[in-house]
């Protein structure tokens, strides 16, 4: 919220108040009495009346309805900033791999799927003016969230992301990538971008990846993959209803070459992630690459706010011309 004086110049008149005020208080202490006693001690012992003691009153009241109406000719106003965007973003789509094996723990302190949820959230609110949506698969893809600028809509549904139940595990790859796809085919941003995050290789669906990736070429959609997982072997846990949780060792088995061959086919590129430093380093990258300069036209809406002063104002003068000439009229 903005405040300003539309004709500031008329604060000028607070010095002329302030000149008509010092000359009222010379005049009156200069001023002689029209009625002359030749006695006055009987006089001394009696209270003043009401009269007298509010004799200043219509002063009082002439400067502050002056004053009220000086700000309401200088044109108070308030004022809001605006910003319209002239420039049309990115739309772009998460694509994250949600099976069982995104529970493996080689990105301590937590697994892969909540270091991916954390840095994909990261990378969420440093966005501005792109739509963005997320779709998560395993042996079946689903869209979470359908293409938005509202982020913390966003945010709140990636978080709720759990790894999927044992019965519907799998690895979709082709199939989350077609979801994707859908999702931006109709889009009218000025370039469409999926990010296509897994630990496997397709193993399961109805697509395979590279018809997925020849979908998005066609349609120009630029898709940057990213394996997760530490070279060699991972801690995977187990939780045994009897003997509780235990961690066995398995090898990871990114099919780098076909995320290769999605990310080339469409212009994008592709990352390997083996700890949670370097996924972050690259949403980072990412982030870089695919920026829009935004071009910003920022406009500020007054209102006027005069009527707030001019009417208590006049109301305040009228008050002190009525006392004036009633209650506290004064002998010439």
């Amino acid at each position: 919220m903005m405040f300003r004086f539309a004709s500031p110049y008329a604060g000028l008149a607070f010095a002329l108040l302030l000149v008509i005020l010092v000359w009222h208080l010379v005049r009156a202490r200069r001023k002689r009495a029209s009625l002359r006693f030749s006695l006055i001690a009987p006089f001394r012992g009696m209270p003043p009346g009401l009269a007298v003691r509010l004799r200043h009153v219509p002063v009082a009241l002439r400067v502050a309805g002056l004053a009220l109406l000086i700000v309401a000719f200088a044109r108070p106003q308030t004022g809001r900033h605006e910003e319209e965007v002239l420039t049309e973003g990115i739309d772009i789509v998460l694509a994250v791999d949600i099976s069982g094996s995104m529970k493996t723990e080689d990105f301590k302190p937590k697994n892969r799927l909540e270091v991916a949820k954390d840095v994909v959230a990261q990378f969420v609110r440093g966005r501005r003016n792109d739509l963005m949506g997320l779709v998560v698969f395993a042996a079946n893809a689903y869209t979470r969230c359908p293409l938005t600028l509202d982020y913390g809509v966003l945010v709140d549904l990636l978080s709720q992301v759990d790894i999927t139940p044992r019965e519907e595990d799998g690895t979709a790859i082709g199939m989350g990538l077609a979801t994707a796809v859908s999702r931006l085919k109709d889009a009218r941003g000025k370039s469409k971008v999926i990010i296509l995050l897994t630990d496997g290789r397709n193993n399961r669906g109805q697509i395979d990846p590279l018809s997925g990736a020849r979908l998005a070429q066609a349609l120009g959609i630029k898709v940057h993959t990213i394996g997760v997982g530490t070279e060699g072997e991972a801690p995977y846990p187990i939780d045994d209803p009897i003997l509780g949780r235990r961690y066995i060792n398995v090898q990871a088995d990114i099919d780098e070459e076909t995320l290769q061959q999605i990310a080339a086919a469409t212009g994008g590129q592709y990352f390997r992630a083996t700890d949670s430093q370097a996924l972050k380093q690259i949403f980072s990258t990412i982030d870089r690459m695919e920026r829009t300069d935004l071009k910003v036209r920022g406009y500020t809406r007054h209102t006027e706010q005069f009527a707030w002063f001019l009417y208590p104002g006049a109301l305040l003068i009228l008050l002190e011309l009525a006392l004036a000439r009633t209650l506290l009229r004064t002998l010439p």
